[in-house]
C-alpha cells in the first residue's frame, strides 16, 4: 500500500486564526455572522459553509459551525439542539457524498488543545478528497469492542481494535435512514463525550475527535468514534501501530459507560426500567455476552 500524503499548502495557512498560539491573531470568524461567506446551508444557528482557509490540495473543504455559544460543544448542548446538530451534519456529509465528485468524504470534529484543531468556537469539519481513499487505513474490526448497550439500531462498545488508542468509544449507528436510531444515536455520543471529559482517566482529559466511518452494505452503517486526546504515542507517530488497553481494564471503562449513563444520569435510550437493572448487573458482574442479548 503506496503511503500517499495529503499536500498541506502552507502559504495558505499564513492568515488562519487561532485561539491556542500566542503568535496568531485570536479573532473568531465564526463569532462574526453577517460577514461570513460562502454557505452552502444554514438552520438556525448551524451553518455550513466553504473553508476560508483550504490548506489542502486537491480537496474540498467545509466547515460546520455548531452554534453561535463560542463556547458551546456537544458536551454541553441540550438534548434536542444535539439531536438537531446530527441530523443537519448528517445530512451534509451525505449531500457531499451524493455530488460523486470525490474519490472519499470525511466528517470530524475536534475538540480542545490537543485535538488538532485551531479555534475554540464549535464546528466540525466535511472534507472531501479528490484522489485519496481517506479510509484507507481503517478496518471494520477498528467498529468492534467490548459491548456497552445494543438494540435494533445502534450499538455501543468500547474498542478493542482503536485507531490510535488507548480508550476509544464506537457509537455505531446501524442504519442512516432511521430517525429514531439517529435521535438515540446522538444522545449516546452526547453522554460519551460527557464520560470522556469528566469521567474517562478520572477528568484529566481535555481534548477529544469525533470521527465518523460509513461501512457495511452500501455503507449504510455509520460509526462515530470518540477519541480522548493527549499527546500522540510514538508507536503509533512512528509506525502507524496503534495501542490498546488490557481487556480488564477496557471491561471495566464499559461497565463504567454504562453506569454513567443511566445511574448518574437517569439515561439509557431503548431499554425499560425493568430490563435496564438487569442490564446494569450483567455488565457490572462482567457477563458481556448477556448484557449484548
Amino acid at each position: 500500500m503506496n503511503n500517499d500524503p495529503l499536500i498541506f499548502e502552507l502559504a495558505t495557512a499564513q492568515g488562519k486564526p487561532s485561539s491556542f498560539r500566542k503568535d496568531k491573531d485570536h479573532t473568531c470568524p465564526f463569532c462574526d455572522v453577517k460577514n461570513l461567506s460562502g454557505i452552502y446551508e444554514q438552520e438556525g444557528e448551524m451553518i455550513w459553509l466553504h473553508n476560508r482557509f483550504p490548506t489542502l490540495r486537491d480537496t474540498l473543504q467545509t466547515v460546520l459551525i455548531e452554534s453561535s455559544d463560542h463556547h458551546g460543544d456537544i458536551s454541553n448542548y441540550n438534548k434536542e439542539y444535539n439531536r438537531n446538530l446530527m441530523k443537519f451534519a448528517l445530512h451534509c456529509f451525505k449531500k457531499l457524498i451524493a455530488t460523486g465528485q470525490y474519490k472519499s468524504v470525511l466528517w470530524y470534529k475536534n475538540f480542545g488543545p490537543l485535538s488538532g484543531g485551531s479555534l475554540i468556537h464549535p464546528h466540525m469539519q466535511i472534507v472531501g478528497l479528490e484522489h485519496e481513499d481517506g479510509y484507507k487505513y481503517i478496518h471494520e474490526n477498528n467498529f468492534t469492542g467490548i459491548p456497552v448497550f445494543e438494540n435494533k439500531l445502534i450499538e455501543v462498545n468500547i474498542a478493542t481494535h482503536p485507531v490510535q488508542g488507548y480508550q476509544e468509544i464506537n457509537l455505531n449507528l446501524k442504519s442512516m435512514n432511521q430517525e429514531h436510531g439517529i435521535n438515540l444515536w446522538a444522545d449516546w455520543i452526547q453522554k460519551s463525550v460527557q464520560y470522556t471529559l469528566n469521567e474517562m482517566y478520572k477528568g484529566r482529559c481535555n481534548s477529544y475527535n469525533l470521527f465518523f466511518y460509513p461501512y457495511g452494505n452500501d455503507n449504510q452503517s455509520l460509526c462515530c468514534k470518540v477519541i480522548p486526546r493527549f499527546y500522540a504515542p510514538p508507536y503509533f507517530v512512528g509506525y502507524k501501530l496503534s495501542q490498546c488497553n488490557d481487556k480488564i481494564t477496557l471491561k471495566r471503562e464499559a461497565k463504567n459507560l454504562a453506569k454513567y449513563s443511566y445511574i448518574k444520569n437517569n439515561f439509557y435510550p431503548g431499554v425499560s426500567c425493568y430490563n435496564i437493572k438487569i442490564l446494569i448487573k450483567l455488565i457490572i458482574v462482567g457477563d458481556f455476552d448477556n448484557a449484548k442479548k
